[in-house]
């Protein structure tokens, strides 16, 4: 049970570097937009970053799942199962990218951008490659080839580095929400080239047969995915509609994205645990202990992400400085973001049933929850409370997916969760966390409340290794 379990680790560490230094570099990126441009303009691009997003989702059409499935299933071709895939998603973007580029001047004007048709053009580019380069990357997964996924990743995102420096620091003109979008069109273009001898070496063939298999399996997934996504972007949408409490709605949405960007290091986490964990779960299912392998993986987890809430919100002081002073006031946030990417997390692991069992249709369902939720607490609070609806939307509406998607695990695919550790894991946090949030009115000096919170979450730290190793023999052998 131990080599599984480093494998696992291992592979989300090297997935993760590139995870990592995206996060890394946009964080820190994150300093000179909310110094550069104004809240209204970070706004904009927020806006547009969560259209991409959403969108993305559509374009793929869930094939990146479909592929792990086909691909180690016996009888199937892995060849023409991402042979299928690609080809299916290249003339879906293709159509896509023709047709924005063909209305791109009316679509800026009816979303209030007039004169700024360019921006729909570098989105829709963006969606084309980003969309190709989806299923080769997951065909780099499917294979193990953890180091080469890492380095076309960090060139990627040295490029777009690259480009943001260049053009907020070297071009002439007047730094404006155009530049970041632009920077992210270079590096995605710079990736699919990268990819070119391994479309060479591909050869892709067409086989109506594994595409619609493929699509049979893979489309409820994209359905699935695209509330899950939603979930994560639709409040940045609904600003332009029901944030009707503020003077400008771009502004006060560049305040929340700013605030939410302080909870990446938990979006972080749970991106590399999901890189290296998908594969690894598929692979896994025929072994004998595999569900207890799960249902220990979901402990540890849990226990990580508690202590990454732990040290963000301990170190908050330190890292709010990485914000422009205007964008400093949605900082109250950040806690909410952690808790509910935590559950998100804690999501994906629950979540695992349906794609095992090949159940995908119930993840719709699962989904359309959520999105429900997301929508009701936006449409119904945001006009009154502005981002905290958002906020408690993405927690309230997480919380509504985990749970359906448990209660339906353990009737369809049961995993021996042990509930009891994990809800006493959480209760541990919280203990931890009212502390630090004491620690904050005792002390106001910010050298004695910093190294009263590194105590208590070195303490944290610590319990849960201690719990977690003394009940590993018996979660093994149940």
């Amino acid at each position: 049970m131990a080599n599984p379990l480093k494998q696992l680790a291992g592979e989300t560490a090297i997935y993760g570097f590139s995870s990592i230094l995206a996060r890394i570099l946009n964080f820190l990126f994150v300093p000179i937009y909310t110094r550069t441009l104004s809240q209204m303009q970070y706004g904009v691009v927020t806006e547009f970053m969560a259209y991409i997003a959403i969108l993305q989702v559509v374009l793929v059409l869930g094939l990146e799942t479909g592929c792990f499935r086909f691909a180690n299933k016996e009888g199937e071709d892995p060849r023409k199962v991402y042979s299928g895939a690609l080809l299916t998603v290249l003339g879906l973007n293709l159509a896509f990218l023709a047709c924005m580029v063909a209305f791109s001047e009316p679509i800026s004007a009816a979303l209030g951008y007039a004169g700024y048709k360019r921006l729909i053009i570098y989105s829709a580019s963006i969606l084309f490659c980003d969309s190709l380069t989806a299923i080769l990357f997951a065909k780099l997964r499917q294979e193990h080839k953890a180091v080469k996924f890492a380095i076309f990743k960090t060139v990627k995102i040295l490029t777009e580095t690259g480009a943001n420096l260049v053009l907020f620091f070297v071009w002439p003109a007047q730094p404006d929400f155009t530049y970041p979008i632009f920077a992210i069109l270079i590096s995605c273009v710079l990736c699919l080239v990268m990819f070119i001898p391994d479309l060479l070496r591909l050869r892709p063939t067409w086989d109506t047969g594994v595409v619609k298999r493929l699509l049979v399996y893979s489309l409820p997934l994209m359905v699935a995915a695209l509330p899950g996504v939603a979930n994560d972007f639709l409040d940045r949408v609904l600003f332009r509609f029901f944030d009707t409490s503020s003077a400008q709605w771009q502004a006060t949405l560049g305040v929340y994205q700013a605030a939410v960007k302080l909870a990446v290091i938990m979006n972080l986490f749970i991106q590399m645990f999901r890189y290296a964990a998908e594969p690894f779960f598929f692979q896994r299912a025929r072994d004998k202990n595999s569900k207890e392998l799960y249902a220990l993986v979901m402990e540890w987890f849990t226990a990580f992400c508690g202590l990454v809430l732990l040290g963000v919100v301990g170190y908050i002081d330190i890292i709010s400085l990485f914000l422009g002073r205007d964008f400093r006031v949605g900082i109250d946030v950040v806690p909410i973001m952690l808790l509910s990417y935590m559950i998100l997390g804690m999501l994906f692991n629950v979540s695992m049933w349906y794609k095992l069992s090949g159940r995908t249709n119930m993840a719709i369902w699962i989904t359309l929850a959520g999105l429900l939720v997301t929508i009701v607490v936006n449409v119904v609070w945001m006009p009154r409370y502005s981002y905290w609806a958002s906020a408690f939307g993405h927690l309230a509406s997480y919380l509504v997916m985990f749970i359906l998607s448990a209660y339906l695990g353990s009737k369809y695919y049961p995993i021996p969760y042990n509930w009891k550790r994990i809800l006493g894991i959480m209760a541990l946090m919280g203990i931890f966390y009212f502390c630090i949030f004491l620690s904050e009115m005792k002390f106001p000096m910010i050298v004695f409340r910093l190294g009263t919170n590194t105590a208590l979450i070195g303490a944290y730290g610590i319990l849960c290794w201690m719990i977690l190793r003394s009940h590993r023999a018996q979660n093994i052998d149940n």
